[in-house]
């Protein structure tokens, strides 16, 4: 089938379009729903990073400006354009119900426009998400926290197995962030033909929440 895949930048976007590519269906498109033509809505990343992740992976993407209020409407109306273009399936990376006044939200917009939901990562234990995306060999860092959740130390760390196992040791924090206690954003992947080198950052703390300013980066050929 083909389809569109939801995406934020983030882990599990990724981890739902990987998957997605395993159970056969043909992405031919990223969509990335942005506050602004600058940056996304929810992770805040920027539009050149998020372009960069598309030129990494090989798929094109497709950036939709939106506002809280016209969020819905806005969706509705890009996932109607790509449908123009063939797209018959819509991917994303829910674990649980996005919309947290409304169950079922994704199901219902889908349905609305004609199009079907595919959710592989659906009601998995988050626990079993991350070991999984560590182990098919993805590598992303944390560029947004919680900071009464986690300290700014975390800002920049890479997801792997010792982070993993320290943030199992904290016992707080779900490890999918699915509260929304952190953000990632992937730089490699076993989808990814190329890989993104994150040159210089810094860590900047505003409103309860820290964030990984990225200053400049590099999109390279990887090392197989």
């Amino acid at each position: 089938m083909k389809v569109v895949a939801s995406w934020s930048g983030g882990k599990d976007s990724c981890f739902a379009l990987y998957k997605a590519i395993q159970e056969g269906h043909d992405v031919s498109r990223l969509l990335t729903m942005m506050s602004d033509p600058s940056k996304s809505n929810f992770h805040m990343i920027r539009a050149d990073m998020l372009d960069a992740q598309s030129d990494a992976i090989g798929i094109p993407i497709v950036k939709w400006v939106t506002t809280p209020e016209t969020y819905e409407q806005d969706f509705k109306k890009a996932l109607l354009q790509l449908k123009t273009d063939g797209v018959e399936g819509v991917v994303t990376g829910d674990v649980f119900d996005v919309a947290l006044h409304e169950a079922g939200w994704l199901d219902r917009i889908c349905k609305e426009v004609g199009l079907t939901p595919v959710k592989p990562l659906w009601h998995l234990y988050t626990t079993q998400i991350l070991q999984e995306f560590i182990n098919a060999g993805f590598k992303a860092v944390l560029v947004r926290v919680k900071t009464d959740l986690l300290g700014m130390e975390w800002l920049g760390r890479e997801i792997n197995q010792v982070f993993f196992d320290d943030l199992r040791r904290l016992g707080t924090v779900d490890p999918c962030g699915e509260h929304g206690e952190f953000h990632t954003f992937v730089i490699d992947g076993p989808i990814f033909r190329k890989q993104i080198e994150i040159l210089e950052s810094e860590k900047l703390k505003l409103n309860g929440y820290g964030s990984l300013v990225i200053k400049s980066f590099t999109v390279k050929p990887k090392k197989w």
